[in-house]
């Protein structure tokens, strides 16, 4: 038999070599006592126990989250929405595009605080003023008041005031649907030099005028009082949109999503990139 260091296992399927007997390793180090640092309990107080809340069925109430996104709107509020983006996405020439600049809010309530010193007499103001004016006659008075300066509504009859120069300012509403029903209007004031300006809601110019809504309202008339207010007034507006060139040369729309800005970006990069790496930057 061949020796060899280590111990020969006989088996009944042949002789099979024991591993070799390592060094005797010494024996591990006692170990050491515990640390005797104790950690300090925390003392809680009875007065306030600790209750986890549980959000299963049947638990808790949940929490409040954002559902916005999960919310079935109605249908108006969808088409609103959908009309909203396409306009920003869509293209839309100068005599559209116009109706997007609006003036400011306190510009806005300057010319508001103005109109509302012009509202029309309702029908019960104006059946009064009627009947007062007839018992003043028929006693042989004076017939008292004339019928009061107020701003002129309707579609027809501004662009008449407008055409005949009578209207000192005219304003427009931004929402107008469909829009072909004023598209026109700026144009006509530039023509005939009347100073005009556009104003978000056709909802705040029909409550002015006791309506639903007002594609335009017209200033004809004021009293003194007012009269320095209402050309400051206009003056501003001419500068802003009569002879506001831009407004009838810019185009508006061609703003596309957040997801195809990112895209472009990245393109724009991979692009920057390679032209790096063809002049060995």
């Amino acid at each position: 038999q061949r020796r060899v260091h280590g111990d020969i296992a006989q088996t009944p399927i042949g002789r099979v070599e024991m591993p070799k007997p390592t060094k005797s390793t010494q024996a591990a180090p006692a170990k050491t006592a515990a640390k005797t640092s104790t950690t300090k309990k925390v003392q809680k107080n009875p007065l306030f126990e600790k209750r986890p809340r549980n959000f299963r069925v049947g638990g808790n109430i949940q929490p409040k989250r954002d559902l916005t996104r999960f919310v079935k709107w109605p249908k108006y509020v969808e088409l609103q929405r959908q009309k909203r983006v396409l306009l920003q996405r869509l293209k839309s020439p100068p005599a559209i595009n116009q109706f997007t600049k609006t003036i400011e809010k306190n510009q806005a309530t300057q010319l508001f605080k103005l109109l509302a010193k012009y509202r029309p007499e309702t029908k019960e103001q104006k059946r009064a003023r009627l009947l007062e004016a007839a018992q003043n006659k028929d006693a042989g008075k004076d017939a008292g008041k004339k019928a009061p300066s107020v701003i002129k509504f309707g579609l027809n009859h501004i662009t008449y005031l407008i055409e005949k120069k009578k209207a000192k300012l005219v304003v427009i509403s931004h929402d107008v649907d469909p829009i072909e029903l004023v598209v026109w209007l700026p144009a006509l004031c530039r023509k005939m030099d009347v100073p005009y300006v556009i104003v978000k809601g056709k909802s705040r110019l029909g409550a002015l005028v006791h309506q639903k809504s007002a594609t335009c309202l017209a200033v004809t008339n004021v009293r003194k009082e007012d009269q320095n207010e209402l050309d400051t007034l206009a003056k501003n507006f001419r500068a802003a949109y009569n002879d506001n060139v831009d407004h009838r040369r810019v185009w508006g729309g061609g703003v596309v999503g957040i997801k195809s800005q990112h895209a472009t970006e990245k393109k724009q990069k991979a692009i920057a990139l390679e032209a790096a790496k063809k002049l060995g930057l």
